[in-house]
C-alpha cells in the first residue's frame, strides 16, 4: 500500500516551519493581505484516483509472482512430505539426492522472495515518486490559480475549512486522470 512521502512538500514544510517559529511573520502575512493554503497530504493521496491505480497496478504486477512463490512452498512441502513418508522405504543415495533437492528449493525460495520483496519496495517507491510529483505540480497550478502566497502541509495543529486546498487538489487530479 502506498503511504504518503513525508518529503512530499518538503520545501512548504520548511516555510511552515519558519511560520511556527515567527508569529511576528504571521502578523506580517495578515497585515500584507498574503493568501495561505492548507493541504491534508493523506486525504489528497487517498482520495485521488491515481493512488487507487498505483495500488491496483502494483497489486497486479505482485500477485503472479506470489502465486509463483505460492506453488514452489507447494512443492517444497510435498517433497518434505514425500521424505518423511518414503524415508525408511528410499535407499541412502535416494534420501541424500531427496534431502539436497529440498536443501536447493529451500535456497532458491528464500531468495525469490527476498528478490520479490527488494522488488515491491522498489516499485512502490517508484509509484510513490510519480504520484508525489502529480500532486506537487497539481497544488503549484492550485496556488498560481488562486494567488496562494504559502501552502502549508503537514505539522499544522489547527487550519479553518477557507483555507484548505485538498478538496480542490483531489478535484484537479481526478479531472487529470479522467482525460487520460
Amino acid at each position: 500500500m502506498l503511504v504518503p512521502c513525508p518529503a512530499m512538500l518538503r520545501p512548504v514544510l520548511l516555510l511552515a516551519g519558519l511560520l511556527a517559529v515567527g508569529g511576528l511573520v504571521v502578523g506580517q502575512a495578515a497585515a500584507q493581505g498574503l493568501k495561505i493554503g492548507v493541504i491534508d497530504p493523506n486525504r489528497v493521496v487517498e482520495e485521488s484516483p491515481q493512488y487507487e491505480e498505483a495500488r491496483q497496478t502494483l497489486s497486479t504486477e505482485v500477485a503472479e509472482r506470489e502465486a509463483d512463490l505460492l506453488d514452489q512452498q507447494e512443492s517444497l512441502d510435498r517433497l518434505n512430505e514425500k521424505l518423511e513418508r518414503d524415508g525408511a522405504l528410499m535407499s541412502e543415495e535416494e534420501v541424500k539426492r531427496l534431502q539436497n533437492d529440498i536443501r536447493a528449493r529451500k535456497r532458491r525460495l528464500r531468495y525469490a522472495k527476498a528478490e520479490l520483496q527488494e522488488d515491491f519496495a522498489l516499485r512502490q517507491s517508484e509509484l510513490r515518486t510519480k504520484l508525489v510529483k502529480q500532486v506537487e505540480e497539481v497544488v503549484r497550478q492550485i496556488a498560481k490559480e488562486q494567488e496562494i502566497d504559502l501552502i502549508v502541509s503537514e505539522g499544522v495543529v489547527y487550519f479553518s475549512e477557507r483555507i484548505d486546498i485538498s478538496a480542490d487538489v483531489v478535484e484537479r487530479l481526478k479531472e487529470e486522470f479522467r482525460s487520460r
